[in-house]
């Protein structure tokens, strides 16, 4: 059961183990594209190209129906990672062993709906996998497996979501295997990670270099970060900390903002309706005001 591409390593990390996948459930197809053409999600182009069996329904939590349908399949065990529905009781309860999470954080750090974003955004020096036991609470159930992963200076999101997909797919194979002992998630240390909309991706100068640089490697490609230059709003693809001292917003060089700590260079940057391009070369034909707001 999942949907984007983080989800795939581990689906076909089953199929090429023998395991017998009864069905593959994501997301329903969706409009994508400039002609919106109802579109099949990442899981769902896999399991195609594997000859499996595809359910996609639109809601499950309260569809007595789809319940009925899912323990009709008499399972073992079913595989969750990054479905987007919520599981009822009725059908975490299904399986005989239940229903198995790979999340992407080393929990109880960053349960939640945006952990691989939020550990690079916070500073973190490590990620990692987790495989729990899916109970009602929000990503809550106790533990079986988990393996952690540096991030680095660096490290961006769709880098570290890579690595973690592949550990993901990985431990699964494991838990599977070796059944291990499940751990009550500790107290301490509980966060959690909320959902992120366009808005979190506005540079706010009054910030330090640093923290705007973590929060462009975590929200790039999405939802992308951008701030205001003049009637255009820039987005910014990548950027980098440097030495620096001015008022926010301050223009210290043509590709370089004086943040509220140290000061911020930006590398790649793109116009709207155009490709994203090195700063230099945007800045060519291109001036960004000063200050910025």
């Amino acid at each position: 059961m999942g949907s984007p591409d983080f989800s795939v390593p581990a689906l076909r990390a089953l199929h090429l183990a023998g395991h017998e996948i009864a069905a593959v459930y994501t997301q329903p197809p969706k409009p994508a594209g400039r002609g919106q053409k109802e579109t099949p999600c990442p899981v769902h182009r896999a399991a195609l190209e594997l000859g499996l069996a595809v359910r996609t329904p639109a809601r499950v939590r309260r569809d007595a129906a789809e319940h009925v349908a899912f323990a009709a399949l008499d399972l073992d065990v079913a595989v969750v990672a990054a479905y987007g529905l919520i599981l009822p009781p009725a059908m975490l309860a299904a399986p005989r062993r239940g229903c198995l999470n790979i999340h992407a954080s080393l929990l109880p750090r960053w349960r939640g709906a945006g952990p691989i974003q939020a550990a690079i955004l916070a500073g973190d020096s490590e990620s990692g996998i987790t495989i729990m036991q899916m109970e009602e609470g929000l990503d809550t159930g106790p533990m079986l497996l988990a393996e952690a992963t540096p991030i680095g200076p660096r490290t961006t999101t769709p880098a570290l979501h890579d690595a973690l997909a592949e550990i993901g797919a990985r431990l699964i194979l494991r838990a599977l295997t070796e059944n291990p002992p499940a751990t009550p998630q500790p107290e301490a240390g509980v966060t959690y990670a909320p959902k992120l909309s366009k808005a979190d991706g506005r540079l706010d100068w009054t910030q330090p270099a640093e923290a705007l640089d973590r929060r462009i490697r975590a929200l790039t490609p999405w939802p992308g970060c951008f701030f205001q230059a003049g009637e255009e709003v820039l987005r910014v693809h990548e950027a980098e900390p440097v030495a620096g001292e001015g008022p926010p917003g301050t223009l210290l060089a043509p590709d370089t903002v004086a943040c509220g700590q140290g000061a911020l260079r930006l590398l790649r940057l793109q116009r709207p309706g155009r490709a994203a391009m090195p700063t230099a070369d945007l800045l060519r034909g291109f001036s960004l005001p000063a200050p910025l707001p």
